[in-house]
């Protein structure tokens, strides 16, 4: 018999389509009495495929009494609850790797953007406000100090590309990497105080969750600039806001938040801010090979009893 493989949400067509041709396939999508299909269909389900929109909780794990694996969409796992899982006997994987020059890739372009004012600069033309004047000066990105919240695989590959611009790199994680090329700061709000630029690459949830506090951005100073590729949660929102509004830092590049799709009426109005809607890894090539990954992770489990990339 075919396993059973439960879809949470939206997947891309090529995900869909390995689904339902390789396992007996079951949606939860939008249906109104989710409740009722788990207790009618939980019972059978070996694995879920889920995503950054639609996480995997206790309750679900427990609704699902044969759940074997949890095939996650993204790099990020922080709305799997994946202690849970394990306790449960539930393997979780995810699609690390082929996302990571995208997301590097669009981390270094906010940076830029945020400090040349390319998307105001674009509001400025658009507005004829180029008529009565030129823009104010913006900021060089070449040659900076770039501090790198979170040195993994994101954070590294994004180290590359600022090496490419001359820039200078010190990094902060929970355990300083023996391997890194960079300079190691114990403290975050020491590398906010000592870079120009601060970008944030670390994983979500609640071990992180509000990391980059009032404190740090404070250190980060005037002249500083806060680029988030990461997830909303890490930075303490309200402090942000009340920073970029009062001037008491140059800038922030946001391409998540912490209640998507809803972003703070204040970061709106602000021109000193680059906001991208968690766009990072959004490619036709990078979302393809991570929809591969999910199906060859799957495969794996049910052929081998281990996935490709498990968390």
């Amino acid at each position: 018999m075919k396993p059973t493989v439960l879809q949470l949400g939206p997947l891309l067509p090529l995900v869909r389509e390995g689904l339902a041709a390789n396992y007996t396939h079951l949606d939860l999508g939008a249906l109104s009495d989710a409740a009722g299909f788990l207790a009618e269909h939980g019972p059978a389900v070996d694995a879920v495929v889920s995503s950054g929109r639609n996480g995997v909780n206790a309750a679900l794990i427990d609704a699902l009494p044969k759940l074997r694996l949890v095939a996650h969409f993204g790099v990020g796992y922080d709305n799997v609850d994946v202690e849970y899982a394990k306790k449960k006997g539930v393997a979780v994987s995810n699609t690390p790797d082929v996302l990571t020059d995208c997301v590097a890739d669009l981390a270094i372009a906010l940076l830029i953007d945020v400090a040349r004012g390319v998307s105001a600069g674009d509001r400025y033309v658009r507005a004829g406000a180029w008529l009565k004047g030129a823009m104010p000066l913006a900021t060089r990105a070449s040659g900076k100090r770039l501090g790198i919240v979170g040195l993994g695989r994101i954070g590294r590959a994004i180290a590359t590309r600022a090496e490419g611009f001359d820039m200078e790199i010190r990094y902060h994680n929970r355990r300083q990497s023996p391997d890194a090329p960079y300079a190691y700061e114990h403290s975050l709000e020491a590398l906010a105080r000592w870079c120009d630029f601060l970008m944030v690459a670390t994983a979500g949830g609640e071990a992180t969750r509000g990391l980059v506090s009032k404190p740090v951005i404070d250190a980060l100073g005037a002249k500083g600039f806060v680029v988030n590729i990461a997830r909303g949660s890490v930075i303490d929102e309200t402090a942000l806001v009340a920073a970029l509004a009062e001037k008491r830092i140059a800038g922030a590049a946001l391409d998540v938040f912490a209640d998507e799709p809803r972003v703070p009426a204040a970061l709106l109005a602000l021109d000193n801010v680059v906001l991208t809607p968690h766009i990072a890894s959004a490619t036709t090539d990078t979302r393809r090979a991570m929809g591969q990954l999910v199906l060859d992770n799957l495969e794996s489990f049910f052929r081998d009893g281990r996935a490709v990339t498990p968390v």
